[in-house]
């Protein structure tokens, strides 16, 4: 146990305050944690399982290729993969697999897809081909490229601290999966069709519904596939207008209960706090609007009354929008989140879109609250994890991390509070949290590892970066404003690999 001249010091510490930096609120009891204050982990913490304690099974890649359904359709290369399937796994063989299906499956959608998947040459940074932005290329190929598009280059600084890979301005659009053109495709039509089934039967196969929306969900059925795998919703048909009703009720009888207090001495911290995080949030036109902002208040101050143990925290009121945005655009036929008039939504309606958010949301948070209680382990922890695993894939990127003195915590703290929310254009972030639902543990065990493959996959540039603040920025600031639905599933793919080869392997996993 620590001494209490220790325990004092981190308190001092931990109290201070850094221009820009991320502070706490927790129902105004608890001191912020600051990463860019902290710049390492305590000695103490402990080591923390990599992976659920559940029983084990074994697993083969028969059910690797079979658990990301239609995403590595092989088609004609069916007899090829079995065969290769039946060789010990090992990175060549996932790669060649991996790299075949994908390409197989853009063909498929009609999407140009590599010839032959050639390495980029370490040249000067080049314009990819048109259509092709080295999303197809796993593995390897992929961290090793770097993604070109408008908001790499910048010619205005941007704070140290307070920086954002995304511009405000970026356009946001909420279509399905491969979403090109205003016709279905055959095979889009195909997979629609699957879904209503599913969700129309009398008692929905929840395992099979998480195994269909793996690689991603349309855009029509999204809302009541988000509210059946958050486990909102019953997988009984005849019960679910009961309980939506039931829920409803109670959570506007919380409003009811708890509102008012928002003004009550030992609550103004957690209300002001809420009130300016908001209107920081994205896309600001949506936000912006006065019934928009008045509900995310609502919502983030009835969850924080609701748990004391946490509080608000700031990352918690980001993680509202894509539950918002999906179920509102069920009663829109607007595309454009820019373009969105909440205002225009019947009252009634936009109610039960509040409500639906906030029961959405609890569910999420009550995966990771760990992630927003006093000093944040559950964040501290997934960093920690994070570092062991990158240095294990991609040991020459953690060196050089740890050559220029950039700690994880400086960049991955903010992938962790925010789940990415921060790096991602938003019609990206919907996309991931298709598969988040349907992964086991989505939010809390696989995030870990799209953390780490969206870190490797930017290992070109960030070899080349030889100074510290550059490097750092880089990492702050990275250029995905222009991702779309391939980049997210590419990168997807490599997280499933990283989780199948090191998720079950623990003494593989660490040093």
């Amino acid at each position: 146990m620590a001494s209490d001249g220790a325990r004092k010091q981190f308190w001092k510490r931990s109290t201070s305050k850094v221009p820009g930096s991320i502070q706490h609120v927790y129902g105004a009891q608890h001191p912020p944690f600051d990463p860019l204050v902290h710049g390492t982990l305590l000695k103490s913490t402990p080591k923390v399982p990599t992976t659920p304690g559940k029983a084990k099974r074994v697993s083969t890649f028969q059910e690797f290729e079979s658990n990301t359904s239609d995403a590595w359709d092989a088609g004609e290369d069916d007899d090829e993969l079995l065969a290769m399937a039946a060789q010990s796994l090992n990175t060549e063989v996932v790669m060649e697999t991996a790299h075949r299906v994908l390409r197989n499956h853009s063909q498929r959608q009609g999407r140009p897809g590599p010839q032959e998947a050639p390495v980029p040459t370490p040249t000067a940074e080049s314009e990819p081909p048109a259509g092709l932005t080295g999303d197809l290329r796993l593995v390897k190929s992929v961290s090793e490229s770097h993604t070109s598009c408008a908001a790499e280059s910048t010619s205005e600084p941007v704070p140290l601290q307070r920086s954002q890979s995304l511009p405000p301005s970026a356009t946001v659009t909420l279509g399905g999966p491969s979403d090109h053109g205003s016709a279905l495709s055959e095979r889009e039509a195909s997979r629609l069709d699957k879904f209503k089934q599913l969700l129309a039967e009398p008692n929905t196969d929840l395992e099979e519904l998480r195994k269909l929306s793996w690689s991603g969900i349309p855009k029509p059925v999204r809302p009541m596939t988000w509210k059946l795998l958050s486990g909102y919703l019953p997988a009984n048909v005849d019960r679910r207008p009961a309980t939506l009703q039931r829920k409803q009720k109670e959570y506007f009888a919380f409003i009811e209960h708890y509102y008012d207090s928002r003004n009550d001495e030992v609550h103004q911290d957690t209300y002001r706090q809420i009130h300016i995080d908001i209107p920081r949030m994205s896309p600001e036109a949506l936000i912006l609007q006065p019934k928009v902002t008045e509900i995310f208040e609502r919502i983030l101050f009835i969850w924080a009354i609701r748990h004391p143990a946490s509080g608000y925290v700031q990352g918690i009121n980001d993680l509202v929008t894509p539950f918002f945005v999906v179920f509102i655009c069920e009663y829109t036929e607007e595309d454009d989140v820019d373009l969105l008039d909440v205002s225009r939504v019947p009252a009634e309606l936009l109610r039960n879109v509040e409500a639906d958010t906030y029961w959405c949301v609890s569910k999420l948070l009550d995966g990771i609250q760990d992630n927003y209680t006093f000093a944040q382990p559950g964040i501290q922890m997934k960093v920690k994890m994070l570092e062991e695993l990158v240095s294990r894939i991609d040991e020459p990127v953690h060196q050089h991390l740890n050559q220029h003195e950039v700690r994880y915590l400086q960049f991955a703290f903010r992938w962790m509070n925010n789940l990415l929310m921060r790096e991602l254009p938003l019609r990206c972030t919907v996309r991931l949290w298709d598969t988040y639902q349907s992964e086991p543990e989505g939010f809390s065990h696989f995030h870990l590892y799209v953390c780490a493959a969206f870190l490797v996959r930017w290992r070109k540039k960030i070899l080349e970066e030889r100074d510290f603040q550059e490097l750092l920025l880089f990492l702050q600031n990275l250029p995905t404003a222009c991702w779309g639905d391939e980049d997210i599933s590419l990168l997807l793919a490599e997280a499933y690999r990283l989780k199948f080869a090191f998720a079950d392997a623990p003494n593989h996993y660490k040093k």
